[in-house]
């Protein structure tokens, strides 16, 4: 067979990078987001945001729903802030992140008293079942 409209190298073996070189945007896209997330506490620093939010959703709450209970000024907005800060960090400055989960889970504990009973229980066991998690995060090099 004279070979006329078989692509050169078709059936021959590709080198490993070839195929990446290949796909579609929307999977080199994906690929990238899964290395990304791989490389930091992800699941851990969701969930304090997740947590820090419906804390400070709370704060907002209208006064009918609203447990008058501790510091409800400044110290009830601040908590939840630094809470949510703490995940931000842990996203995208994963090298320090016993410090940010430790305060995460520290600010968590407080808002128990500053911020309507840690966010109705809600926020503050999200809050501190991220801490753990980012906590006990170790960057795996082999994969």
């Amino acid at each position: 067979m004279s070979g006329i409209g078989v692509p050169v190298g078709e059936g021959e073996p590709q080198p490993a990078g070839a195929a990446a070189h290949r796909a579609s945007p929307g999977v080199r896209a994906w690929r990238a987001w899964r290395a990304w997330r791989r490389s930091r506490p992800f699941w851990g620093g969701l969930l304090i945001l997740a947590g820090g939010l419906e804390i400070l959703m709370t704060v907002w709450a209208p006064l009918g729903v609203v447990l008058h209970v501790g510091m409800q000024n400044f110290i009830g907005y601040v908590v939840p802030i630094v809470i949510v800060l703490c995940a931000l960090l842990l996203w995208f400055h994963p090298a320090q992140r016993v410090f940010y989960s430790l305060v995460a889970i520290v600010c968590g504990l407080g808002s128990w008293l500053t911020s309507n009973m840690g966010g109705f229980i809600i926020g503050l066991l999200l809050t501190l079942i991220g801490g753990a998690l980012a906590f006990a995060w170790a960057h795996d090099e082999t994969v």
